[in-house]
């Protein structure tokens, strides 16, 4: 197949970066602004990119969806390092200086991710009032709402007992999170080469874990999650996804070969969950 013809003086988009292994397949997806995906080899490596005539991208919906697009299809074909969302490239020859620069760095992390996929876990807590389920699950937390309730003090006193309830629910639903939270990691290691825990964001979330898992053992990790929720009742939701690009196992810290002539434009900050 015959590389596709690009402009060098036109700024690109990067995407991704994965292995320059034979010729650079066909990509049938579009880019952001609608733009063709095509690929830039450098050194062994490949980066997945798309003209563009901005000199930075806003973080919308449609945008972030297009860049999320981009990566599911290549994610499909092999092994990617996926980019962060808003990285722009002034052109291809600041595309070829980066991989050139940076190539150790991309290399170790090529060994490290080859053949592997991210696997995401969520775990939630599937009641109607969080709150009361703690109530009814922890009956020191019960005695001393009823406690509260039972005086008579004053406003201030009664605002300073309020906040004292709010931290023992808080501490004990943060106990909770972190002892489930360890159940699952020691079955699912067995299934992954890593686990990395993100933050929770709703009130009602147990976890949220990245999960580094060989291609070829996705039904075996999905067998490992099937597992991990037989210790828990059925007020526990677990949801998996994947495969996904491994964004959380990249730790990649691109830089241009000179302060002078920068190769990448300041990065705009994803709004991806």
């Amino acid at each position: 197949m015959s590389a596709v013809k690009y402009s060098n003086f036109r700024a690109k988009i990067l995407y991704a970066l994965c292995a320059a292994e034979g010729d650079a397949p066909d990509f049938k997806v579009k880019g952001l602004e609608s733009g063709l995906v095509y690929a830039i080899d450098q050194d062994g490596i490949r980066a997945i990119v798309s003209d563009t005539m901005s000199t930075k991208l806003r973080p919308e919906r449609r945008n972030i969806s297009a860049h999320q697009a981009v990566l599911h299809s290549l994610t499909k074909q092999g092994t990617v390092l996926p980019m962060r969302f808003g990285i722009i490239a002034r052109n291809a020859d600041a595309v070829q200086n980066l991989l050139t620069s940076n190539k150790k760095s991309i290399q170790e992390h090529f060994k490290r991710l080859n053949g592997r996929v991210e696997m995401g876990l969520r775990v939630s807590w599937d009641v109607t009032n969080i709150y009361e389920y703690f109530v009814a699950l922890h009956p020191v937390l019960s005695e001393v709402r009823d406690e509260i309730w039972s005086k008579n003090p004053t406003a201030s006193s009664r605002r300073d007992e309020k906040v004292r309830l709010g931290n023992l629910y808080e501490s004990l639903r943060t106990a909770d999170r972190k002892e489930s939270t360890e159940k699952v990691k020691e079955i699912l290691i067995e299934y992954c080469e890593d686990i990395i825990e993100n933050p929770v964001k709703k009130e009602k979330d147990v976890m949220n874990l990245a999960c580094l898992v060989d291609r070829d053992r996705i039904d075996e990790f999905a067998t490992g999650v099937f597992q991990a929720s037989k210790l828990f009742d059925n007020v526990y939701l677990f949801d998996y996804t994947g495969p996904w690009a491994p964004h959380n196992f990249v730790t990649l810290d691109l830089h241009a070969p000179t302060a002078k002539k920068k190769a990448v434009a300041v990065n705009v900050d994803s709004a991806n969950d």
